[in-house]
């Protein structure tokens, strides 16, 4: 009796060492970047390109590309702010 405990406990181990392995892998699939990386990811584009355009003279055709970065982070700083103070209103209520 010891000895078919004894597989069925090793045989149990053995498939929750398999299914974490499983949920692992899932885990660390590729996901879309959040607003901040996407942000981070443009500024070093565009510090990249600007850099290129000092190299080259053409500053004036890249300044426009900096505008609309800055709307970008211009908005989402609002959101966050309208968010946030949503929250507060509805902690406020309870």
């Amino acid at each position: 009796m010891d000895l078919k405990l004894a597989y069925y406990r090793d045989t149990a181990t053995l498939m929750f060492i398999a299914a974490q392995f499983t949920i692992t892998r899932l885990w660390n699939q590729p996901r879309c970047p959040s607003i901040d990386e996407w942000i981070k990811e443009l500024w070093y584009l565009y510090i990249m390109e600007y850099y290129s355009a000092i190299k080259n003279n053409k500053i004036m055709a890249f300044a426009d590309k900096w505008m609309e970065l800055e709307n970008i982070m211009l908005s989402e700083i609002s959101q966050f702010q309208k968010t946030k103070g949503r929250m507060f209103s509805l902690i406020s209520v309870w």
